[in-house]
C-alpha cells in the first residue's frame, strides 16, 4: 500500500554544496544509475524520519513512485522531488532539519563516489587505507574537529525497546548533557534517539548552544533506522565496517543500552578491537547501562561473552544497573581518563589514530549464504578470531532481519546456515532465543529467525 505523498517540491542547499562549480554539477548529472539509486534510497529514508518502521524493503515498496533529481542552474543547483513522504512537510514546506539531512546524504555520497571513488574501488586493501578513508569522510562532513576537548559519548542500543527503557536512555542523555558531553548514535529511534533528546534538555539548562547530536549511518541500514529529529550532524559512511570504525575512532566513551542482534554486533566489534595485544594500553571506557528492571539483556549477553571468549572478556566492560545520573558520572570520569591518556601519548583528541583495528574487521563482510556458512564458530578457534567471526555472524543476522539485501537473500534462498560446534551453537541459540523472548529482534510482531545453526 502506498502512503500519502507530496506530488512535487524543490529544495536548494544552504551550506557547502551551494558552492559547487558548473563542471562539478555536470559531473553529478553524468553519474551512473547506481549513484542515482543509492541517493534515492538514502534520501527516501531521510524523508521517512519519524515513522515507525525497521523494514527497509517495505519502505521502498511503500513509495514506489518517489523520485529525486538534480537540476543544474546558473546560481548552483536544486533538487526536485516527486511523491515524497508527506510527513516530511509542514504546510507544504519541507522541515528544515530533514532538508539538511537530504543534502548531507548527497554530500557524503558525492564525496565517496567522486573524490574517493578510486580509493574505495581499487585500494582500501590495507588497514591504513581504510582508516584514512574513514577520516577523510568524517573531515569532509565536519565531524572531526581539532579544536575541541574530548567530550563525545557514543551511545549504542536497540531501536525496538520498551517505553520504560527509552525513558531511561533519555534520562542518561539528560545527565550527560548537564555535564557538557555531546552524543553520537546510529541516528535512529529508541536507544539512539533517547540520549540525544535528553542531552538537548541538559544542554539547554546549561545554556550550551553548540550541542552536537551526531548521527552515523550507512546505506544498508539507513532505511531501517532513518535519522531522528534530534540529529544535527548526519554522516553516511559507505558500509557497516567503516561506520563502526568511525564510532570507535571518534568516541571518548561508549555507553551501550539494551538492544538486539545489532547491538550485540557492535559490542563484539569493539571487544574484538580492545582484545588485540596492540591495544593493551588503550583507554576507551565501555559501559553497559540499564535499569535493574531491564538488566536481562546484559545478563544474557554477559553469560554468552564469558562462555565463548572466557571470563577475561569482562575486564573490557562495566555493567551498571544504577541511576541514570550514576551512568553519566561514570561516563564523564571515563572521558577525563581518555583526555589524560591522549595528552600523555600525544594522540589527537578528535580522532584516535593509534587504535589498532585488524583488517578482518575493516574489510566489508557481505552476508551471502556462502560467507555466513564459511564462518568458523568453534571453541578451539583462537579467541580473537572467534570474536571477529561472531561479529560477522551477528552482522548477517541483522542483515537478514532489517536490510533489503539480507531480506531478499533469505526470502530467495532460505535462512542462513551457521556452522558451529555444539557449545557455540547452543550458546548462540540460547542468546538469540533470549532476545526473541525479550522482544528485541524486530518491531514486527511476526518475527521469523533468518538463520539456523547446524553442527559440524
Amino acid at each position: 500500500m502506498t502512503a500519502e505523498t507530496v506530488a512535487y517540491t524543490s529544495i536548494r542547499p544552504k551550506k557547502r554544496l551551494s558552492l559547487l562549480s558548473h563542471q562539478e554539477i555536470r559531473g553529478l548529472m553524468a553519474t551512473s544509475e547506481q549513484f542515482y539509486q543509492l541517493f534515492r534510497q538514502c534520501a527516501l529514508a531521510v524523508l521517512n524520519s519519524g515513522n515507525m518502521t525497521d523494514d527497509g524493503a517495505a519502505l521502498l515498496r511503500r513509495y514506489p513512485d518517489f523520485d529525486i533529481r538534480l537540476v543544474p542552474q546558473s546560481r548552483g543547483f536544486k533538487l526536485e522531488l516527486r511523491n515524497a513522504p508527506a510527513t516530511a512537510f509542514v504546510d507544504g514546506v519541507m522541515i528544515q532539519g530533514i532538508q539538511d539531512h537530504v543534502f548531507a546524504a548527497l554530500r557524503d555520497i558525492v564525496y565517496c563516489q567522486h573524490e574517493l571513488h578510486d580509493l574505495l574501488t581499487n585500494a582500501c586493501d590495507c588497514s591504513e587505507d581504510v582508516t584514512d578513508t574513514v577520516f577523510r569522510i568524517l573531515r569532509n562532513a565536519d565531524i572531526v574537529r581539532s579544536n575541541e576537548m574530548p567530550n563525545l559519548v557514543v551511545c549504542w542500543g536497540g531501536h525496538s525497546i520498551s517505553r520504560e527503557e527509552y525513558e531511561f536512555t533519555k534520562e542518561v542523555g539528560y545527565h550527560l548533557g548537564l555535564r557538557g558531553l555531546n552524543i553520537a548514535t546510529g541516528c535512529g529511534i529508541g536507544a539512539m534517539k533517547g540520549p540525544m533528546k535528553g542531552a538537548a534538555v541538559g544542554h539547554a539548562k546549561q545554556q550550551l548552544l553548540t550541542g552536537r547530536y551526531i548521527g552515523i549511518t550507512e546505506p544498508g541500514i539507513i532505511a531501517a533506522e532513518p535519522p531522528n529529529a534530534l540529529v544535527n550532524e548526519l554522516v553516511i559512511l559507505p558500509d557497516i565496517e567503516k561506520r563502526l570504525e568511525a564510532f570507535v575512532r571518534l568516541a571518548h566513551c561508549v555507553v551501550v543500552f539494551p538492544g538486539g542482534a545489532g547491538t550485540a554486533e557492535e559490542i563484539l566489534y569493539l571487544l574484538s578491537i580492545m582484545m588485540q595485544e596492540q591495544n593493551r594500553e588503550q583507554v576507551l571506557p565501555l559501559i553497559f547501562a540499564s535499569s535493574q528492571k531491564h538488566q536481562s539483556y546484559f545478563e544474557s549477553l554477559d553469560r554468552f561473552l564469558r562462555a565463548c571468549l572466557g571470563d577475561g572478556v569482562a575486564d573490557y566492560y562495566r555493567i551498571v544497573n544504577e541511576s541514570p545520573a550514576r551512568v553519566a558520572e561514570l561516563a564523564r570520569q571515563g572521558v577525563q581518563k581518555v583526555q589524560r591518556y591522549r595528552l600523555k601519548t600525544q594522540e589527537a583528541y578528535g580522532y584516535n589514530w593509534q587504535m589498532h583495528i585488524p583488517y578482518a574487521l575493516q574489510k566489508p563482510f557481505l552476508p551471502t549464504h556462502d560467507n555466513m556458512a564459511a564462518l568458523k564458530l568453534f571453541a578451539d578457534v583462537p579467541v580473537d578470531q572467534l570474536c571477529v567471526d561472531l561479529r560477522a555472524a551477528f552482522s548477517g543476522i541483522v542483515a537478514g532481519n532489517v536490510k533489503s539485501y539480507g531480506i531478499e537473500q533469505v526470502t530467495e534462498f532460505g535462512p542462513y546456515r551457521l556452522h558451529a560446534d555444539k557449545k557455540i551453537g547452543q550458546l548462540l541459540n540460547e542468546l538469540l532465543q533470549d532476545f526473541v523472548r525479550q522482544g528485541r529482534m524486530s518491531l514486527s510482531r511476526d518475527y521469523k529467525p533468518c538463520f539456523t545453526v547446524v553442527g559440524q
